[in-house]
């Protein structure tokens, strides 16, 4: 098993994936990792959708600008947040975090006013908002990957109408990124990296 510092260090974007399945037991793993992801407030918006069918997977890539290795990889994880109930959970986990004394009673106070005002907005203004607590998800799940070989790649340059339409969805779930998953068939070099000293503001 890996430590966490050598996952981070040899996780990589793949996009050459090896014509071989996932184990069903494998897939629920990586989802599992993101069900134990942190959240504001505990709101926990992430939801995904699993993809293993070709004719999806076309789909998948015609609403990702053309990216052909999608459609290659055995998986897809269509990675949402699903905003009514960001906005509700958001309003009941600050409140038990309250009740608990995770949190002080101006902080829930703050909360409070800002789901308020959430309710106000536009689905695409908050969806921004959820876009972060979703990201951490998607992390878990490309470090827990490589437990089992695995590999996966980020994908953001995405047409979220397109994907909505794919699956019948209305504008409450907010595709956040598409993950293709499966056993890498290439081994790339590690990327340039900015170095420690860059990255800290003094």
């Amino acid at each position: 098993m890996l430590t966490t510092k050598e996952s981070i260090e040899r996780r990589r974007s793949i996009r050459k994936f090896k014509d071989k399945s996932v184990p069903e037991e494998h897939i629920m793993e990586l989802i599992e990792a993101a069900r134990l992801a942190p959240s504001g407030c505990n709101a926990q918006p992430w939801r995904f959708k699993i993809v293993k069918d070709n004719e999806t997977k076309m789909k998948l890539v015609e609403a990702s600008h053309n990216q052909t290795f999608i459609g290659q990889a055995p998986v897809v994880l269509v990675c949402c947040a699903d905003v009514s109930d960001y906005i509700d959970g958001s309003a009941s986990g600050i409140q038990d975090l309250g009740k608990i004394g995770a949190v002080e009673d101006n902080i829930v106070n703050i909360i409070c006013r800002n789901v308020d005002e959430m309710k106000k907005m536009s689905i695409s203004e908050i969806s921004q908002r959820i876009a972060a607590n979703v990201a951490i998800a998607i992390e878990h799940i490309a470090l827990r990957a490589l437990d089992f070989d695995l590999g996966t790649c980020w994908i953001r340059a995405l047409e979220e109408d397109k994907i909505r339409n794919i699956f019948g969805w209305d504008e409450n779930i907010y595709p956040v990124a598409l993950l293709p998953v499966g056993y890498p068939d290439e081994d790339p070099a590690p990327r340039k990296r900015l170095k420690i000293e860059d990255i800290i503001i003094y």
